[in-house]
C-alpha cells in the first residue's frame, strides 16, 4: 500500500497516535503517525512540513471521523474529530518510515503453562502483523515462509496465546489451517526427524478439525517432539537475526547490561548443575512511549515424565538494591565493548 493508503486504514480502525516533534514551536515540522509497532519493527506515517491546529487528544480512545483535503497548490489538510474535539493536521506530503529489529531475543510472560509456545505464537504474531501491515519487502524469504504458521490453529492464539484476552486480536477463522502453514510445519517436522508428529500432522492436515487441532497442540509440548519445537525456534532465530538489536543510549545500555550481567550469572550457576535455560529481555520501543520496562527473564527448562516445561526467573531495575554495586562492573564492560 502507498502511505495515503496506510492512512485511510489506520483511520478505519479509529487509530490516531501522533509523536509531536518538541520543538515548542509552531513553525512547521515533520510529525509521525504511529502505523505499526511490535518488537519487529517500529513504522510510522511522517507528515512533512506539517502544522497542527486544534485540541488534539492523545488519550482519546473511541470512533473517528477523519476527512482529508487538498488545496489548488497541492497542500493537504487532515480533520480528525476525536469525540467532542477536532485536529486539523496541515502538511505537504506525507511518507513511510520503518525501523527492523531483532526479536528472537525477546520475550514477554503475560500468561502462564508452556512458556516457550507461548513465545512462538507471540513471534509470529507480530512476524505476521509485519507482512499484512507493510508488504512482502519488509520481510526476508525465511521470515515470509515461516509467517504462515499464524495460520497453524495449534500453535496460534486458538491454542497457545501469549497475552490476555482482553488485548488478543483475534484473526477472522483462527481455526482454519492454510496450506502453506500444514506444509511449512509438515516441512519442519520432517527435517527434524519426527515421523510420529509427521504421520499426525498428515492426519490433521486431511481432517483439520478443533478437536485434532488441540490434540496436536497437546503433542507440541511432549518431551518426544521437542527437537520440532526447538528446531522452529532455531529458524525464527536465523530469520529475526538479520536485523539490528535496539540501542537505548549509553545510560540505559549500562543499566540493561547490569541486568544481563544478573540473569547470565545465574544463568552460569544453573549450568554447573546441568540445568538448561534462554536468556530472553523485554524492553520498550524506542521511539513512542510505552508501559514496558527493561527486564531479562530466564527461562529454565524443566523435563519431566512426559511434558516439557519452564519456569521464569525475572529481573528488573526496582527488584535489586544490588544493581548500583554492580554499575561500575557494567560500565567497565561497556567501555572495553566500545
Amino acid at each position: 500500500m502507498d502511505p495515503f493508503s496506510m492512512l485511510e486504514l489506520l483511520l478505519s480502525e479509529n487509530q490516531f497516535e501522533l509523536i509531536l516533534p518538541e520543538t515548542g514551536t509552531s513553525a512547521p515540522d515533520t510529525i509521525r503517525l504511529v502505523y505499526l509497532m511490535n518488537d519487529a519493527v517500529e513504522s510510522f506515517l511522517l507528515f512533512h512540513n506539517a502544522r497542527l491546529t486544534g485540541t488534539y487528544d492523545p488519550a482519546y480512545e473511541g470512533e473517528l471521523d477523519a476527512l482529508l483535503t487538498q488545496d489548488e497548490n497541492e497542500r493537504y489538510a487532515l480533520i480528525v474529530h476525536q469525540g467532542d474535539s477536532v485536529v486539523t493536521l496541515f502538511f505537504e506530503d506525507l511518507t513511510l518510515e520503518n525501523h527492523y529489529y531483532d526479536y528472537s531475543q525477546l520475550g514477554h510472560f503475560w500468561m502462564k503453562g508452556y512458556e516457550y509456545l507461548r513465545q512462538l505464537e507471540y513471534r509470529i504474531a507480530i512476524l505476521r502483523d509485519k507482512l499484512d501491515y507493510l508488504g512482502e519487502n519488509s520481510c526476508n524469504a525465511n521470515e515470509r515462509e515461516l509467517a504462515s504458521l499464524a495460520e497453524f490453529p495449534p500453535l496460534n492464539v486458538c491454542c497457545y496465546p501469549a497475552v490476555p484476552k482482553k488485548y488478543r486480536v483475534i484473526r477472522e477463522n483462527p481455526w482454519h489451517l492454510s496450506e502453506d502453514a500444514s506444509r511449512v510445519f509438515q516441512s519442519i517436522a520432517v527435517e527434524a526427524s519426527d515421523p510420529k508428529l509427521l504421520h499426525r500432522l498428515k492426519d490433521y492436515e486431511q481432517h483439520p478439525t478443533k478437536r485434532r487441532a488441540r490434540q496436536i497442540a497437546r503433542l507440541l509440548h511432549r518431551n518426544a517432539h521437542a527437537k520440532t519445537v526447538d528446531l522452529l525456534t532455531r529458524k525464527l532465530q536465523k530469520a529475526s537475526s538479520a536485523y539490528p538489536s535496539r540501542t537505548f543510549g549509553k545510560a540505559q545500555q549500562t543499566r540493561h547490561l547490569a541486568l544481563e550481567l544478573f540473569a547470565k550469572k545465574r544463568q552460569k550457576e544453573l549450568e554447573k548443575r546441568g540445568i538448561r535455560s534462554e536468556l530472553l529481555r523485554e524492553e520498550p520501543f524506542t521511539t513512542a512511549q510505552d508501559s514496558i520496562e527493561f527486564k531479562m527473564h530466564l527461562m529454565i527448562w524443566e523435563k519431566g515424565i512426559l511434558n516439557r516445561k519452564a519456569r521464569i526467573e525475572t529481573w528488573e531495575d526496582q527488584e535489586h538494591n544490588l544493581l548500583q554495586q554492580i554499575l561500575p562492573v557494567a560500565v567497565l564492560c561497556m567501555q572495553q565493548l566500545m
